[in-house]
């Protein structure tokens, strides 16, 4: 068995981002960009005002004088002249300051009388004016690569006037899972049979991670059938397998695969739950296979295939994050596997982050892991630590799973 550090780092060496495509900005959220995005022009490209009131020049504004306004300024239509001594022009918000003027005089400490304004409060020189390039100035680098664009990102581009992003292509992610004895829900159960959960998970989780799942035929004990199914993912920039990575008679899929040129990197990890885990290439297809077990195929899924889906989006990748939180109740010593616990996460009086593990880890208990907020991480030979104790915690809805 190899730890859980050395197979996530394996992993992500077998792994690279997929390529890069073009896409139109409103289909642009949450995608992770593949080049900079650079300013195509000047934000603001001149000095605009930002408040309604009057452009003009501040020696000329002090209190109580009177300023012919000779002009209009509304946003989108400058106003053609110049502002000259003792003028102003009547301004708004977003418009473009005439050249001579230096301040703003708003609209609310003025009076308007006829032909003329009246200053009820001098302004500064400067004031309520957006210097052109406040914003950002043509040719910054506004973005960077490998940043994954949130809806403040796409306001930012469509502002630089990028009409098309460069992002790199969802990963697609090809699903088999196998074994005579499931069959997806909704069909007849046969006797000795259950219901197939762990294709659909995944998929939630791929699509949760940003990658687009292709859900494949279950495929039986066969290892013709196997090997056929597998074929169907040979356009996937990863196939993920559930079942037959054990070594019972019926867990068949390092058989099956090996004459179609799967080469085994690794399998067995110290770790629980999904010690029996696959890692390796399939004709060029990174393949990743997940023990049976739904809890496993889970859990497995959230410290390995969750990273993966990161580097093959574009985004740097890494083992999960953790939180520190307090132990709800006591934990016995652990072994030489790391274990991931099924915690339900709550705040103490002092606002403390709670982790109170489940008294069953059952890795075949999916309602328990339905009801879990996190998984407490306890490392190979923990000792035994009481209620109270500072543990690291995986706080499962911050993953979207």
């Amino acid at each position: 068995m190899i730890a859980v550090a050395e197979a996530l780092e394996r992993i992500l060496a077998g792994v690279s981002p997929s390529p890069a495509e073009t896409v139109a900005l409103p289909e642009a959220w949450g995608r992770v960009l593949a080049r900079p995005v650079v300013a195509r022009l000047t934000q603001p490209p001149t000095d605009v005002s930002a408040m309604d009131g009057y452009a003009l020049r501040a020696v000329d504004a002090s209190l109580g004088a009177r300023l012919r306004v000779v002009g209009t300024s509304p946003a989108g239509h400058p106003f053609a002249g110049s502002v000259g001594p003792g003028e102003a022009v009547r301004i708004f918000t977003g418009a473009t300051v005439p050249p001579g003027a230096d301040a703003i005089l708003l609209q609310e400490d003025a009076t308007a009388e006829g032909t003329e304004v009246l200053v009820n409060e001098a302004p500064r020189a400067g004031r309520w004016i957006r210097r052109a390039g406040l914003d950002f100035t043509a040719g910054a680098e506004l973005l960077p690569a490998s940043r994954q664009l949130t809806a403040r990102d796409i306001g930012l581009a469509a502002a630089a006037n990028h009409p098309w992003l460069h992002v790199h292509r969802r990963p697609r992610i090809g699903i088999l899972a196998t074994g005579d004895e499931i069959t997806l829900p909704g069909e007849p159960i046969p006797a000795g049979g259950i219901v197939s959960s762990n294709a659909h998970a995944l998929a939630a989780l791929v699509r949760a991670s940003g990658g687009d799942p292709l859900v494949l035929p279950i495929a039986p004990d066969d290892r013709d059938a196997i090997a056929a199914a597998a074929e169907a993912a040979a356009r996937c920039d990863l196939l993920v397998t559930t079942g037959g990575a054990s070594v019972g008679e019926h867990d068949l899929v390092q058989s099956a695969l090996g004459p179609q040129g799967f080469s085994l990197d690794f399998w067995k990890i110290a770790m629980r739950p999904g010690k029996p885990l696959i890692w390796g290439d399939l004709r060029g297809t990174p393949m990743l296979g997940l023990p049976g077990n739904p809890v496993s195929a889970l859990v497995c899924a959230v410290v390995f295939l969750i990273p993966a889906l990161r580097r093959l989006s574009g985004l740097p990748a890494g083992p999960v994050e953790t939180r520190s939180a307090l132990l709800g109740r006591d934990m016995a010593a652990n072994d030489r596997r790391q274990d991931y616990v099924r915690a339900e996460l709550s705040r103490d009086s002092s606002g403390h982050l709670v982790a109170s593990p489940f008294p069953v880890q059952d890795s075949s208990m999916l309602a328990t892991l339905a009801r879990a907020d996190g998984l407490v991480v306890r490392v190979p030979h923990a000792p035994a630590a009481p209620a109270g104790s500072a543990v690291e915690v995986v706080e499962l809805s911050s993953l979207g799973v």
